[in-house]
């Protein structure tokens, strides 16, 4: 069987774009080093992993499967073979049918812990193939279902569980190391993990705390805790934050690293005194995330080519405005990735370096040491780049220095916080620059908002009302073989009818006409009216093609949107 088995060389050949020139360089480190040749080919980055995948599945015949649900898997299965076992193998039992087991592996050749798992199980199994990070994500999400919930260590919590009120800093250290309030906040971490929440609230008033997690952009109330926890909860998270926990009257600021569901998390805390205590702040960072392409990010085909010519400029500034959390930095990491290559030196200087970026350089400013943007920008200037990234325009000297840096030829990215595009303009000049300096730097202005995306298990087919398709001026005629949507809710989306998020862009280019605007310091609404008229689509009409597309409704467009509605 084995005689008659293809090569793995010859099958990628045919359903990648592998080389024979590839094919034997890794051919000759094999020689070299020694190795398997697939796991070669996805080191030199010649293939990806899941073609190699794929083409080991059409070698030995074993089906490939691109992903494992959470109602596919049999948790009670999973639950029975220890999890260091499943996780150090990589290999996944997940349905039991007709008395053989299915079961998820990455490593076809790793014949013994399949004979391991056999015995583990007593049964027979049906082999699948499937990406390491599908595996052991299926094994996390297994796992974490078994886990205690907040509510239930609650309940496990009596009266004496913790001691409110002690005045000695070691006494609440010795609280604190109690493991129900352990438990307490890794459930509660683990499951804003799995509910992809970007931050936690502990909110302190008078009888309870209420935690809250903000999911897509908005908050959902999630546990109301007696307030006899409160003192516990604030010293246990001081204390994973490394802050002092007897300092209960200033604001502290602290970083968190762990852990969580297999993925790795940044954790920002921020923490103030309020009346009734410490309110408790928690900014979750994925960092083992995918980092999102120009194509992934919401842009329409017409602004993603327009986009793309921008950035591979070679000098001028480009800015991309919105209130916070709208997506500006992973706007700016998406054009990074695009123009990223051995030619370029690209350096950033941040606050915070939230990603990294292989081949880019990234600085993050640190104001204790005085290190700003201005003066980390200076400093970049002398390290000879040819793209600059900078965090934000926050003030006259930092806008001086990056307009500085366009016009001696650099390509510099920044943000700055305004409602529009147009409104970069006067930001700008109100900052003290001056008009014929914007007008000969800045090169274009997008400005953004993220729009939450329609959960597709629950979003239901409606007839909108003529002043709903007015109030984002859509025409009838838009809607000829389309059909619009209304958010509904289940249990998939937390009853909020909208799972996931998408950008909606306007994209100011400064042509001629605008530049001679600039120069004759107009407000930002004749700016934008002009650019209109040059065919500018506003935030809201590009929110309303993806209403009419299907991804989104007319009302979480109108709400994001609603500063924007007097054009």
């Amino acid at each position: 069987m084995a005689r008659n088995r293809k090569l793995i060389g010859d099958i990628l050949r045919n359903i990648s774009t592998l080389g024979e020139k590839e094919i034997e360089e890794c051919l000759d480190i094999q020689r070299e080093k020694g190795g398997r040749i697939g796991e070669i080919l996805v080191r030199t980055k010649h293939v990806r992993e899941t073609d190699l995948l794929k083409a080991l599945s059409i070698q030995f015949q074993i089906p490939y499967l691109q992903n494992v649900t959470e109602e596919e898997i049999d948790k009670g299965l999973v639950s029975s073979v220890p999890i260091s076992f499943l996780k150090r193998h990589v290999i996944l039992p997940f349905h039991k049918d007709n008395g053989t087991v299915k079961v998820a592996i990455s490593d076809p050749l790793n014949t013994g812990s399949i004979d391991d798992l056999k015995i583990f199980l007593e049964s027979d199994v049906e082999l699948f193939l499937a990406e390491p990070i599908t595996i052991l994500n299926a094994i996390n999400m297994a796992y974490e279902t078994h886990k205690e919930s907040a509510e239930q260590v609650i309940e496990d919590m009596g009266e004496d569980a913790l001691i409110v009120g002690l005045e000695e800093p070691i006494d609440l250290i010795d609280v604190v190391d109690e493991a129900p309030i352990i438990k307490l906040i890794n459930s509660l971490l683990f499951r804003s993990v799995k509910e992809r929440a970007s931050d936690i609230h502990f909110e302190p008033f008078e009888r309870d705390i209420i935690v809250r997690f903000r999911i897509d952009g908005v908050l959902h109330n999630i546990l109301s805790l007696p307030k006899r926890f409160q003192p516990s909860i604030a010293s246990r998270i001081k204390i994973m934050a490394s802050l002092n926990i007897a300092e209960k009257r200033l604001p502290q600021d602290g970083r968190i690293g762990l852990k969580a569901a297999g993925k790795d998390i940044d954790i920002r805390v921020s923490i103030i005194p309020t009346s009734f205590g410490e309110r408790l702040v928690l900014r979750l960072l994925d960092k083992s995330g995918y980092l999102l392409r120009l194509k992934d990010i919401g842009l329409s085909k017409e602004k993603q080519s327009r986009f793309a010519k921008l950035i591979h400029l070679s000098h001028g500034i480009i800015l991309v405005t919105g209130p916070t959390g709208s997506g500006k930095t992973t706007t700016l990491y998406a054009a990074l990735m695009e123009i990223n290559s051995p030619d370029k030196n690209i350096i950033t200087i941040e606050d915070p370096v939230e990603y990294q970026i292989k081949g880019v350089g990234q600085m993050q400013i640190n104001p204790k040491i005085e290190l700003t943007f201005a003066k980390g920008l200076r400093s970049i200037l002398r390290q000879d780049p040819d793209v600059i990234m900078v965090g934000e325009i926050r003030d006259l000297e930092t806008a001086e220095i990056a307009i500085q840096a366009s016009l001696t030829g650099h390509l510099v990215f920044s943000t700055l916080h305004t409602n529009d595009s147009a409104g970069a303009v006067t930001r700008l000049i109100d900052m003290g620059i001056e008009p014929f300096l914007v007008s000969s730097s800045v090169v274009a202005i997008a400005a953004q908002r993220l729009v939450r995306l329609l959960c597709p298990s629950c979003k239901k087919e409606y007839t909108p009302a003529g002043p709903e398709l007015d109030e984002l001026r859509i025409e009838p005629s838009q809607l000829y073989g389309r059909q619009v949507y209304m958010a509904v809710g289940c249990d998939k989306c937390m009853q909020t009818g909208y799972r996931g998020r998408t950008g909606i862009y306007e994209i100011l280019l400064v042509n001629d006409e605008i530049r001679g605007l600039i120069q004759q310091n107009v407000n930002s609404q004749i700016i934008k009216n002009r650019a209109i008229e040059g065919g500018m689509a506003t935030l809201r009409k590009d929110g309303a093609e993806k209403v009419v597309a299907g991804l989104t409704s007319i009302e979480e467009v109108s709400r994001v949107t609603q500063e924007d509605i007097v054009e």
